[in-house]
């Protein structure tokens, strides 16, 4: 009986070491910046502002008054606030719009401490043109969060 006692508690030990382990690692930093990027476009193609808001730092966002993130427009436009946001990268939103008539490739990932980019590869196949950029990513409470949408021209293959 002792012993069926002890075996029951060690097993109860081990199983308490795992999930405390397990849920410290849940609640810390997220170590891949990659996946809150795929999360994202996921939450876009869902329309689900409430999981884009996690993924975002929407106050950072709304500050880019010098570049539309969409692509090709010729003049930035301005959101004075997080819900324009959110409609831009929903629904009819222009940004998902455009975003989701290209070929979408997620690439490299630099990490250099609380600051990331994940490089995102639009591709129009009709036009054989492609479009990069990088996606600006930093911490806030030991959560990643995109804060930009640089993009860019990059050359056809």
């Amino acid at each position: 009986m002792k012993s069926r006692v002890f075996i029951v508690s060690v097993v109860f030990a081990i199983v308490a070491i795992i999930m405390f382990g397990l849920g410290c690692s849940s609640g810390s930093r997220q170590t891949d910046p990659k996946d809150v990027v795929i999360r994202m476009f996921g939450a876009m193609e869902k329309n689900d502002k409430a999981a884009l808001a996690h993924l975002l730092d929407l106050a950072e966002l709304m500050r880019n008054i010098n570049e539309d993130y969409a692509l090709q427009t010729d003049s930035p436009r301005v959101f004075t606030s997080p819900e324009q946001i959110l409609d831009d990268l929903t629904g009819d939103g222009l940004t998902k719009k455009r975003w989701f008539s290209l070929q979408r490739i997620i690439n490299k990932v630099d990490v250099n401490g609380d600051i990331a980019t994940v490089e995102v590869t639009f591709v129009d196949k009709e036009k054989s043109r492609g479009y990069r950029t990088k996606f600006g990513l930093h911490l806030v409470h030991d959560k990643w969060k995109i804060y930009s949408f640089k993009t860019m021209p990059s050359t056809p293959k």
